[in-house]
């Protein structure tokens, strides 16, 4: 089988490269004989997997304003509304590779949670028109990010692999038949554990990850985690470990927890962890640390799978529905409007530390069942060549 990745902007975001990592290793683990390939919109950064068989540049291209492209292109949109030849031409560095694969996987887990996406329409449309499978590969969707217009195209994909219920019951309920349930690859994804920096307590380190994307949803969710912090300074005898899982130019979560590093050093208890690790780096410190919050979901998924208590700053179906999987509650998850409030963030810090033999108790005994769950998705997408 020859599979194709797409839909993936590259791992300076460590969630997505945690995904690839993790599919391409369930895959070529449970499908005998099997390519995969990545087309990606930052090749370079994804030079770390060594495990794909071929990265492919699918950045956009430009259609030169006058060329022969733009008139034909404007003509058809103007007279035509027809789009199809310019999205076509500015998406050409992932449809020129469809030739070559049996099924395509569509990666981007919450692609669909980001308004209209014509240009991913036209890329499904034509990796149809040519015969192969089409698959999207662990996805989370709500109902208020759906349209008429995203529900055709989804009615496109063979197969649709929810990675959490929530999103299962949402689409089914929409009428597609195409979906089955799974759970997020990077629960299975493997750690590499390097020297725990100075200053780290061994079985008293909680991780703190914030984002700017939070931060930019929510401009006091800023004050609420200092608040944060300054209580657990003042009431614990914890080692706050900062925890940076995105360093996207523009999103970079060092960037803002540096900003905390600098304002609390002077404690001796507060660290930052560099920000060049890749994703089984990360999940090495995280998986060591007591507690763990975060606000990108692959982090709180890399502290979920090695059974450290978590708390979620979720803003997101996605982490609303893997933490319901986990406990049956959408335990400790904290919505976009939750965060800002200082007393809430303490409270349910307060709650972790309280119920963490019991949290951890139940991690003990979902997580098993949620890794069969992700390696369900290879079944399906097995089963799914077998009837090529």
């Amino acid at each position: 089988m020859k599979v194709l990745m797409f839909f993936h902007g590259g791992s300076q975001n460590r969630g997505c490269e945690a995904i690839v990592r993790s599919s391409t290793k369930l895959i070529k683990e449970y499908v005998k004989d099997a390519k995969v390939y990545l087309v990606s919109g930052r090749p370079k950064t994804d030079e770390i997997i060594s495990e794909l068989d071929a990265i492919y540049d699918g950045s956009d291209c430009s259609i030169n304003k006058f060329s022969y492209d733009w008139l034909l292109s404007s003509v058809k949109v103007k007279l035509f509304n027809d789009e199809s030849f310019a999205l076509g031409k500015i998406h050409q560095n992932i449809i020129k590779h469809i030739n070559q694969a049996d099924v395509c996987l569509s990666i981007g887990g919450d692609n669909y949670c980001y308004g209209e996406q014509p240009g991913w329409y036209e890329i499904n449309k034509r990796v149809k028109a040519q015969g192969k499978k089409l698959v999207l590969w662990g996805c989370s969707i709500g109902e208020e990010d759906l349209s008429e217009r995203k529900l055709e195209d989804l009615k496109l994909f063979d197969l649709i692999l929810a990675r959490e219920t929530l999103t299962l019951n949402v689409l089914r309920s929409k009428g597609l038949s195409n979906v089955k349930l799974c759970a997020d690859s990077a629960f299975t994804l493997e750690k590499e554990e390097l020297p725990l920096p100075e200053g780290w307590q061994e079985g008293n380190t909680v991780g703190i990850n914030f984002s700017p994307l939070v931060w930019r949803r929510n401009e006091k969710s800023k004050a609420a985690v200092k608040s944060l912090i300054n209580h657990i300074l003042e009431t614990t005898n914890l080692t706050i470990a900062l925890t940076p899982h995105v360093i996207d130019d523009g999103n970079n979560d060092y960037e803002i927890l540096k900003s905390f590093h600098e304002e609390y050093k002077h404690t001796g208890r507060v660290l930052l962890l560099p920000d060049h690790l890749n994703a089984t780096q990360y999940k090495g410190y995280i998986a060591r640390m007591r507690f763990f919050i975060g606000a990108r979901t692959h982090a709180t998924i890399a502290a979920y799978s090695s059974l450290v208590p978590t708390m979620v700053l979720g803003y997101s179906v996605k982490s609303k529905g893997i933490a319901k999987d986990i406990f049956g509650e959408e335990k400790l998850v904290l919505g976009i409007d939750e965060i800002s409030e200082s007393k809430t963030l303490i409270g349910k810090f307060n709650k972790l530390i309280v119920e963490e033999e019991e949290i951890r108790q139940k991690l003990e005994q979902s997580i098993p069942e949620i890794n069969k769950m992700s390696h369900k998705a290879v079944s399906y997408l097995n089963n799914l060549f077998a009837l090529v």
